[in-house]
Formats: structure tokens, sequence, C-alpha cells
């Protein structure tokens, strides 16, 4: 069997997740957008180390379950560890989610950053649909990678010297047009969850700014520009030839790729920890019933 890609991402994952939410931003989300007044079961499709359920958990009502599903056995086993330590109700299944068959007996159904890694995100849905029970809630929290993308400021530098938003559009569009997985699927869902007969779709967007600032404390800057770096912001490109070939492949022309290449090359010898630089993830968090 081929090795899991994410398997290999776990301290990614735990590095970068927490740049995406403020803790009371999602605490409203439970309490006064979603009003969720009893204990619920949810379900976590493309879970990872089950970091959804350890934030959503502590926020729902007491007795509420969390089951997560993920492809992942490096992840699986790290999300058993990490709730072993917790005394909630939660159990991971390893599996395909493109062919596993889950029955309807969920009151919550959820995926995070995973509809874009689909090829079929459509089907995905359907799958996270037909999970719930009558009056269940089906819950995306998917990004827009463009609006990602617009969305720092290198304090006194001018964006358009490190980030070709038309460039980046253009390959967001073709990668989708290709393999089906969409970057940018996160301002889509609403759309696609009312024509597979969700109602009450509404769409938010996740809060959270992150603010390198100079006057913060010498740990928390450190952790803050390492996040950024692992996330990919400013962080060093790879070989040119072979990331313009990449990107090529993507579908840029030979001088679009090159002026990608040294775009991103002068953004990481720009960026350093005693810059002030600001960044929005731009999470899409959208959410629907489902009557039946």
């Amino acid at each position: 069997m081929a090795e899991y890609y994410w398997d290999n991402q776990i301290e990614y994952l735990r590095n970068t997740r927490w740049l995406y939410y403020n803790d009371d931003y999602l605490e409203f989300l439970v309490e006064r957008v979603w009003r969720i007044k009893q204990a619920v079961h949810m379900i976590d499709y493309g879970c990872g180390f089950g970091y959804m359920g350890l934030k959503l958990l502590p926020l729902l009502p007491v007795g509420s379950r969390y089951t997560g599903l993920d492809q992942g056995s490096e992840l699986i086993k790290h999300a058993k560890e990490l709730f072993a330590h917790t005394s909630y109700q939660a159990e991971f299944i390893e599996c395909d989610i493109e062919t596993v068959q889950v029955e309807r007996a969920y009151d919550i159904a959820i995926s995070h950053a995973f509809l874009l890694h689909m090829s079929e995100p459509r089907m995905i849905l359907e799958k996270m649909i037909g999970s719930v029970v009558d009056g269940g809630r089906v819950i995306c929290f998917e990004p827009h990678w463009i609006a990602n993308m617009s969305s720092y400021v290198l304090s006194g530098i001018e964006q358009s010297s490190f980030m070709q938003l038309g460039v980046l559009q253009k390959l967001y569009e073709q990668d989708a047009s290709r393999s089906g997985k969409d970057g940018n699927i996160g301002m889509k869902i609403p759309a696609m969850l009312s024509q597979l007969g969700v109602r009450g779709v509404e769409c938010r967007v996740s809060d959270r700014v992150n603010f390198l600032d100079q006057h913060m404390a010498e740990q928390d800057k450190h952790t803050l520009y390492n996040a950024f770096i692992e996330e990919g912001l400013g962080a060093m490109p790879d070989n040119r030839n072979e990331i313009n070939a990449q990107l090529m492949e993507r579908g840029l022309t030979a001088e679009e790729a090159n002026n990608q290449y040294e775009a991103e090359v002068s953004f990481a010898k720009t960026f350093n920890e005693n810059e002030y630089m600001t960044y929005a993830p731009n999470m899409k968090i959208t959410s629907g019933i489902v009557n039946r």
C-alpha cells in the first residue's frame, strides 16, 4: 500500500491549525449561531489527529460524542493517544472515506480543510448529508485560497512584489479543472449544499488575524514566525528548475512560472522574525440543516 502523505505531516498540522480560529469565536458559533443545546454525536470526515474534536468537544453540551474518519494510520494512532488523556467519548475509524459506508446515525457531520483535497468533493458532501439524522447539521470548515493569498501584509512592502494574485487564481482554477481538487472550495460549498437539499445554509469566515508584533514576548514571536514558515508563508522555494517545471505542468507559461518563483524568493528573502506581518487565513465556515 502506498504511503499516505498526511501521515508524515502530523507536526505540520499540530504547529499550524491554531492559526485559523480564536477559541471564543468557536464558542460563539456553537452557542449563538448553531445553538447546540443538547448532547450530540459528531462525525468528522478527514479527522486527522482529531483537531476539531479537541476544539469543539469542550464547547458542546456534556455527553457529546465524537467519531473521526481518516485514511492515515499514523494520524489515527496519534488521535487515539491524544484522546486517551481526555474524558471525552471518542472513536476513530481508519478507512477510505471515498468508499466507506456510513450509517445515518449522527447529529452533526463536519469536515475541516479536507474537501479541498478530494477529487470529488460533491460526493463527499453527499456522504456527509447521508450520515446525519433528520434535523441534523452539516458543517464545513474549508479554505478559499485566493482570499487567503490576498490577506498578508508585510510592513513596508508592496504586496504585489511578492504575491501575484492573478497568476495564483489562474493556477488554482486550472488545478481544480484538471484534478477536481479545489483550494477555493470554501466559497462554493454554500451553493453545493443548497443544491443537495440542505436548508438554512449560511457561511461565516474565521475570525483570527495573526500579527507578528515586534513588541510581543520573544517566545510567542518565535512560535508565530515558525508557524508562518511551516504554513508556507515566506518559506524559501526549492530548486528553480523543478519548481518552474511543476508550475508549467499545472498550466502556467514559462514566464508566469519564473515570475512566480521570483516572487516567492523575494518574499523569503524579505520576511524574517524581526519583521511586522499580519495574516488572516479566511477559512470559510458553512453550515446547514438536513430535513428529509
